[in-house]
């Protein structure tokens, strides 16, 4: 059975209808930008002074382990931040009655 959105009213003049976006997906976004930035943070190395060197720094764990799982919590965080749609207090509590 198709769910019927009560917040959004056909005949409506203005426009007015429900956010796409509510709070708690503004703060999931923010949540996963931090963690993509933190990844991204974590990756960067420093220059080689000399090209003709080798410098094994380029193989430590936090470039090779800790970075890319930062990043990849940052995209599903955001995800999720986008897909998530919270239920309101009184579509629940209609739910329960029928």
């Amino acid at each position: 059975m198709a769910t019927v959105n009560k917040n959004v009213k056909k005949n409506d003049p203005k426009g007015n209808r429900a956010p796409l976006f509510r709070t708690v997906n503004y703060i999931l976004m923010g949540v996963g930008l931090v963690l993509l930035i933190a990844g991204y943070l974590a990756l960067r190395g420093g220059a080689v002074q000399d090209p003709n060197t080798f410098d094994g720094e380029i193989f430590n764990n936090t470039r090779i382990v800790v970075a890319p799982i930062l990043m990849f919590l940052g995209l599903v965080t955001e995800i999720v931040a986008i897909m998530w749609h919270p239920r309101a207090k009184k579509q629940v509590e209609d739910d329960k009655t029928e």
